[in-house]
């Protein structure tokens, strides 16, 4: 029988390396008083003998924040958030801070910037990490602050603040800025750099330096002068209060720099939609200009942000922990997705023999004790979340009685938790603005911890009860407490007073941050991405039920986000993400700094593999399906690093697998499934109940959403067969993207392949011929402007076939006939300048269907450059070097075009922006 999951608040299995943070005085302890909230209720005080936020050594703390932010929601759980929760006692400042592309930490002398742009293998190759290192420290002169405080903050960007009673300084930094904006009284602008700086650039107040192999722009107000001596560079700013420090991509970037230098950013703010199957959200900054009209700015997008994007980017790139960053000049961008789908079950019960599915369905229902001696808020959630998961099968196979049973046990258990006074109860910390459960763990009351994970599954058993009892979920009943849960997970209003924004999830980032102080020397983490998504799942489920569209909205851009952020940083799903030195293909846990193949407590490759699998459901786990690739990639590691297929967790990676291999999967539990252990959230019910029906049904197709967010569509063979849930008091017809519509009746599930002609609906062709621009698309847009991107170098060795290093090109949403007889062609542009024995290689990729998996790859022969400037022509006629797969016609496909260097040891450029350096593939 496996070990129960014991997750340990302050120990990893890697030794990931531990800042300090520090003291503020204790919270003073009001007279307890009970807070009715409909027929629930909450305390405003602490159990006796519980805990609330502490430091390490068990002393209360208080949000350190400035007078001016005093009593506001601190949002705990971010990037930033050891600015405001001082974990340890010898350091009232910060630990490190991933903003990225820059990194931060607070100190007596201002704020120590770095941009970390090689990675480190560590903990014996578990572990990757763009780790923290000073390049300079922005400041005033003489500043020695006794601590740094949070002065504001906005959706991604915060400002802290610091005073030694004669100089005062305030930075605004944030997600995605290559800027610092500092406003300083008391003394002179300041820059300390880490080494002797060399200056490519001495404009008065403009100042351009280099400091260890990184370039950094300096500017003062007009009219002022940047002084150099040694590591210690000054200017007095004329009057004026307003400076600022920028990361420069090159050094010829610095007049366009020049540019936003003075449109200081004063918040960020995001706003999302969600419209018959689509999730739009701009992500917008407000500035103001210090001097002059300009009030744009530049901004460095995530993978997960530029790929869903058709603003215009600027050719300029970043190093991150999450791949290449692209800068875009302007204040505001908006990103497009398909919306995840959701569902309250995998749809009625194919696959499956109703008897024995009856049986496995009574062996929880009827077990002595169905919640497994669960008294805190983590192991209730999974016991709630084991039988909410089984409420609408057994619906399915018309077992009422067992339905009903599964509805009362957790009824019973969310009232109890949902009632102040008892052995359990949510308690309200006023300080901290947070509603903690008791008994808690895992650091959940005295670091904040976890929220997400832990209110997740109650607010998902909540959602399932509600579909069945409206009645129960009123705000009058108990829907008034889960819907306080919400407001301290995922809190969608920025005015209210009681709960921050969003507590854990990073909208800019694209995922939750699990620790609520963020004390590491690597930032802060998130290990169960899955239980980050179960909340999301459950906010379109309760939303539905509930009749709260603004909040069912919410859970599917969070959801929908999400699960492109799981995709690129957990699961590397492009190859595009992880350093060529790890050695791994996906990860337990994400850092602000990288990446480890781990967890909090066990090396077991099982865990680390089913971690950000668990739970699985029919809200939060289809997403994963859309990646096909990345599922089939996961589970031939774990095997591989596990010496053979899973034991412990093999019912959570058994239906992790049939999410991409239904039948596969199901071989796996046919051979596996007489004497095993469930895992803790697990039931043989609902492993048998998903595995059969995938079988039956096909994995999720992501390629086709409908025009409602609790709909899905499973593809198996050429058979499409689509489902939704209607929670309304009247039938509706839902619309899939691909034309076929499906009838679904008042409150219930339907299942079909739809109607609407004999399949999906043919597009018109996208086009064929591909310009190359810089930021990595592919467009069959003209009129581009010429430009290029530097390919990088093969380093000395020989990279013939494997891309190393890639520059990489791609369209999404390609539609094409497959031309008969026709075959890939391209005319690419390189140069390679005087540099001696340089070679560039492509290889072509085609995802048919859009599904994540590449049907047909292409790699050619590669060119070798001569060591003259100009342009060269590198094409297909150079010949196939090898080919995997099959062509056929394109249906909402990918195609990808990766550029490296083959040979030699420099680098070369790749002409963009032209007609004359293109991709045509054979299709009309």
């Amino acid at each position: 029988m496996p070990a129960p999951r014991n997750r340990p608040a302050a120990v990893l299995v890697l030794a990931t390396a531990l800042a300090a943070v520090g003291l503020v005085p204790a919270a003073t302890t009001a007279t307890a008083a009970t807070v009715p909230v409909g027929s629930g209720s909450y305390s405003d005080s602490r159990p006796a003998g519980a805990s609330g936020p502490t430091t390490n050594t068990g002393t209360p703390v208080t949000p350190k924040v400035t007078p001016a932010a005093q009593g506001k929601p601190v949002p705990t759980n971010d990037w930033w958030s050891s600015l405001a929760f001082q974990r340890y006692g010898d350091n009232p400042y910060s630990t490190p801070m991933y903003g990225h592309p820059l990194t931060y930490q607070a100190t007596a002398a201002g704020l120590d910037i770095g941009y970390p742009t090689s990675p480190q293998i560590v903990g014996d190759g578990r572990q990757y990490e763009y780790a923290h290192k000073r390049d300079l420290t922005l400041g005033l002169t003489g500043l020695n602050s006794p601590d740094t405080k949070a002065d504001a903050w906005s959706d991604w960007t915060v400002t802290p603040y610091w005073s030694d009673g004669t100089r005062t300084l305030r930075t605004t930094i944030g997600h995605g800025s290559p800027f610092v904006y500092a406003k300083g009284t008391g003394g002179n602008a300041q820059v300390t750099t880490a080494a002797t700086p060399t200056v490519f650039a001495d404009q008065g107040n403009v100042l351009g330096i280099t400091v260890a192999g990184h370039h950094y722009a300096l500017f003062a107000p007009t009219g002022t002068d940047w002084t150099v001596a040694g590591s210690s560079i000054t200017a007095g700013l004329g009057g004026k209060d307003y400076f600022s420090v920028a990361v420069l991509p090159s050094t010829d970037a610095l007049a366009t720099f020049r540019k936003y230098a003075f449109s200081f950013v004063t918040g960020s703010t995001v706003n999302w939609s969600y419209t018959s199957g689509t999730v739009r959200a701009t992500y917008t900054l407000g500035t103001e200009a210090k001097e002059g009209t300009e009030r744009g700015t530049l901004q460095a997008l995530y993978r997960h942000q530029w790929l869903h994007t058709t603003d215009p980017l600027t050719s300029y790139t970043y190093v991150s922990p999450r791949g290449t960053m692209k800068v875009r000049e302007a204040a505001a961008f908006s990103t497009t997705q398909k919306a995840s789908a959701v569902l309250p079950t995998l749809p009625g019960a194919d696959g499956t023999d109703p008897a024995r599915l009856r049986a496995y369905l009574d062996e929880v229902a009827n077990a002595p004790d169905p919640f497994s001696g669960a008294v805190d808020t983590y192991w209730t959630g999974k016991a709630l979340g084991k039988l909410a998961q089984l409420v609408p099968v057994a619906d399915r196979v018309g077992a009422t009685a067992t339905r009903d049973k599964l509805l009362g046990l957790m009824k019973g258990r969310l009232q109890d938790w949902l009632t102040a006074g008892g052995a359990n109860e949510f308690s309200y910390d006023q300080a901290w603005k947070t509603l903690i459960g008791y008994p808690a763990s895992y650091g959940s009351d005295t670091e904040l911890n976890d929220h997400h994970f832990h209110y997740g599954y109650y607010v998902y058993a909540a959602a399932i009860v509600a579909q069945y009892d409206p009645g129960w979920a009123a705000d009058s009943a108990w829907g008034g407490m889960v819907k306080t849960l919400i407001r301290d997970t995922a809190n969608p209003a920025r005015t209210d007073g009681a709960f921050p924004f969003l507590r854990g999830f990073d909208v800019y980032a694209g995922h939750s941050w699990a620790s609520g102080h963020q004390g590491f020397a690597a930032g802060n983490n998130q290990e169960s991405s899955s239980e980050s998504t179960n909340l999301s799942a459950a906010l379109v489920l309760w939303g539905s039920a509930t009749g709260d569209t603004a909040l069912r909205d919410l859970g599917t851009y969070l959801l929908t986000t999400e699960a492109e952020s799981i995709a690129q940083y957990w699961f590397d799903a492009d190859q595009q993400v992880f350093p060529a030195s790890f050695g791994h293909d996906t990860v337990g846990m994400v850092w602000g700094s990288g990446a480890a193949y781990a967890t909090w407590w066990t090396a077991n490759p099982e865990e680390i593999h089913g971690i950000n699998v668990l739970p699985v459901t029919g809200g939060g786990s289809l997403h994963l399906g859309a990646r096909k690739d990345a599922i089939r990639r996961n589970i031939s590691e774990m095997e591989r690093e596990n010496g053979g297929p899973a034991v412990e967790w093999r019912d959570i990676l058994w239906e992790f697998q049939s999410l991409a291999d239904p039948a596969a999967a199901k071989a796996k539990w046919d051979a596996g499934n007489a004497a095993y252990t469930p895992e803790a959230g697990e039931s043989k019910a609902h492993t048998y109940h998903w595995i059969g029906v995938l079988d039956a049904l096909g994995a999720p197709d992501a390629t086709v959403t409908g025009d409602l967010p609790t709909s899905a569509v499973f593809t198996k063979g050429t058979v499409r067969t689509y489902a939704a849930h209607n929670y309304g008091t009247t039938a509706r017809t839902v619309t899939f993207s691909d034309g076929r519509t499906l009838t679904v009746p008042a409150r219930s599930t339907a299942t079909g392949t739809g109607t609407g002609g004999p399949g999906p609906d043919p597009e018109p062709s996208t086009g064929n011929t591909f310009q190359l621009r810089s930021g990595g698309a592919l467009t069959t847009a003209t009129g581009g402007t010429a430009a290029s991107d530097t390919i990088p170098s093969a380093d000395g060795a020989n990279h013939d076939g494997a891309p190393y290093k890639p520059l990489v090109y791609e369209i999404r949403g390609v539609h094409g006939t497959l031309t008969p007889g026709a075959a890939t062609a391209f005319r690419l542009q390189v140069d390679a300048g005087s540099t001696v024995g340089l070679g560039q290689q492509a290889r072509i990729s085609y995802d048919l269907t859009g599904d994540g998996t590449f049907d047909r790859t292409e790699t050619y022969q590669y060119f070798a450059t001569d060591p003259l400037s100009g342009w060269e022509e590198y094409a297909h006629t150079r010949g196939l070097r090898s080919a995997t797969g099959t062509l056929g016609n394109l249906v909402n496909g990918t195609v990808r075009l990766e550029v490296w260097s083959a040979i030699g040891s420099g680098t070369s450029k790749l002409q963009t922006g032209t007609a004359t350096s293109v991709l045509v593939i054979p299709y009309g």
